[in-house]
């Protein structure tokens, strides 16, 4: 196996995540339980961010959903007001617009690109330095919300993301 073929999996599952977070669209800003945590609606935002900041990285160009930081970003809390945020189909489609770029910019640079340093690097934050490592590691990321996804959705009373059939609960 290539490294691009390994990055190419990390982002196809966490696409499959994303297709999950886009059935919330009913229950947007519901918590999963009375402690707090993310919503459907900022875990969507904060990926389309994150995936912005990718593209800073790639190309050397500002965040396109920059505007969306102080709602999104590092350090942000979500809040229950449905007027604080943008409609949640249009960050959605951001995220799906960009993550739609990330793998056009994938099958272009190839795996001979993959080591080609980012344009810029997020300062004081290191592992960013070359087009593979950033594109692997906002990938994981992205898999990683899908944890607070997960709670989210069975909150909303939703499937789990994973239901394993008979014959692999018993491999």
């Amino acid at each position: 196996m290539q490294a691009i073929d390994a990055i190419r999996i990390t982002l196809k599952f966490s696409d499959m995540g994303m297709k999950h977070l886009g059935e919330m669209r009913n229950a947007p800003l519901l918590r999963p339980g009375p402690w707090g945590g993310n919503h459907a609606m900022w875990i969507a935002g904060h990926l389309a961010v994150v995936e912005g900041r990718l593209h800073q990285m790639l190309h050397g160009t500002a965040n396109p959903v920059h505007h969306w930081k102080p709602l999104f970003d590092w350090g942000s809390e979500p809040v229950d007001d449905p007027a604080a945020y943008p409609p949640f189909d249009e960050v959605l489609g951001k995220f799906k617009e960009l993550r739609g770029q990330t793998h056009a910019f994938l099958d272009e640079v190839g795996e001979a690109g993959l080591d080609q340093p980012t344009k810029c690097q997020p300062p004081g934050f290191r592992g960013f330095e070359t087009v593979g490592a950033a594109i692997q590691i906002i990938a994981g990321h992205a898999i990683g919300h899908m944890g607070g996804l997960t709670v989210v959705r069975a909150a909303a009373g939703k499937e789990r993301l994973f239901v394993p059939s008979e014959e692999l609960r018993v491999f």
